[in-house]
């Protein structure tokens, strides 16, 4: 994908212009950084021991707030609520264990949210014990916190927080996470533009990219859509329906509609880390041999050999930038919906879209190879 004009440029400064808010005091109003992902799950311990035991994220609090009995995971400026009981019971047997809010930092919370009503939003602060809080995309909202920026994570208000016991360093992974790199959106078939037009005039978000990818008979549209201070990137996906049902479709019958697909967290060195989180349980996706029989053909001048992202599983991809090593899980949910990605960046700024290509071309070159 290659990048529209980032800040600071002509066309993005118009573009911020035209689109943003003003608070009452002159300050633009705008959602800067994602505060928490609050996960539903049907599992909580289950879901919380695979966040906490195989990816490193520590149990902060635990809260029982009405009808929702949540967990506070960190690590570093990442934040995860683990929440279950009967308040989610509605969003589980719609959807299944899933991203029921993504929480975003504001200067001006109220503001942000006259900005989203009137962008279209609906109002779903009635009944939310955090405060503000819009719709976003299907059953996703966007509960709205005041957080000045450079200012340190505070526990989600409107809620009786205990604090967990600290846990022994010794019983941590080596990797870290670094931050959240991306967000990946999944629409039903002609809803992109209009979605893509809401971040916009609603939250002040920026275009950043787009990429019309056609996988043999099937097809996608893309748009990923950020935040001027980079902290919030979406990349928002919707099926081609002139073409035939592919992977996007088929999260949406099984996800009951629109909702994240997954969460992509960034690494330092990602072959180490995969390698690390599959011996703690994580399952990742096997890449066929015969993408890396072709791999030195499409990327040259890695830092990485060939035969380690072989043996990890590893992907890669290049843009003009640099390039990017990635792999996803498999989602650990019952009805294989929300899954997660790690990614390591050698100064590329895309998010992978030719290894959708090449993982097709070499599950076609494999079949070939055995007829």
């Amino acid at each position: 994908m290659a990048p529209l004009p980032r800040a600071g440029s002509v066309r993005f400064h118009e573009l911020h212009t035209r689109v943003a808010r003003q608070s009452s005091d002159g300050d633009i109003v705008t959602a800067y950084d994602v505060e928490y992902i609050e996960i539903y799950t049907s599992d909580q311990r289950k879901t919380t021991d695979y966040f906490v035991s195989s990816m490193g994220f520590q149990e902060k609090a635990r809260c029982r707030t009405g009808a929702l009995d949540s967990i506070l995971l960190r690590q570093k400026d990442i934040q995860l609520l683990i929440t279950s009981g009967p308040g989610t019971a509605d969003f589980l047997a719609a959807h299944g264990d899933g991203i029921a809010d993504i929480a975003f930092a504001c200067e001006d919370p109220l503001a942000a949210r006259e900005g989203a009503l009137a962008a279209g939003a609906r109002d779903l602060t009635s009944g939310n014990p955090a405060g503000p809080a819009v719709s976003g995309f299907g059953a996703v909202r966007h509960t709205l916190l005041k957080r000045t920026a450079g200012q340190p994570h505070a526990l989600p208000p409107g809620r009786d927080w205990i604090a967990s016991p600290e846990r022994a360093a010794q019983d941590g992974t080596t990797t870290e996470l670094r931050l959240l790199d991306h967000i990946a959106v999944c629409l039903d078939a002609g809803t992109l533009r209009d979605t893509v037009r809401y971040y916009i005039d609603g939250f002040g978000f920026e275009e950043y990219s787009s990429e019309y990818v056609t996988v043999g008979e099937q097809a996608m549209d893309s748009i990923v859509v950020r935040s001027p201070s980079a902290g919030i990137t979406f990349t928002i996906i919707e099926p081609d329906s002139t073409k035939k049902p592919g992977q996007i479709d088929e999260f949406l019958e099984r996800n009951g509609g629109p909702g994240v697909q997954h969460l992509a967290f960034l690494v330092d060195e990602i072959i180490p880390a995969v390698l690390e989180f599959e011996s703690l349980g994580i399952e990742f996706l096997q890449t066929p041999g015969t993408y890396y029989d072709a791999l030195a053909e499409r990327i040259d001048n890695l830092d990485e050999a060939i035969a380690d992202l072989r043996k990890a599983n590893v992907l890669a991809d290049r843009d003009e930038w640099g390039y990017l090593l990635q792999l996803f899980t498999r989602s650990p949910y019952e009805r294989r919906t929300l899954f997660f990605e790690l990614i390591q960046r050698h100064g590329a700024q895309g998010f992978g879209s030719s290894n959708i290509r090449a993982l097709y071309e070499a599950v076609e070159r494999a079949r070939a190879a055995t007829s």
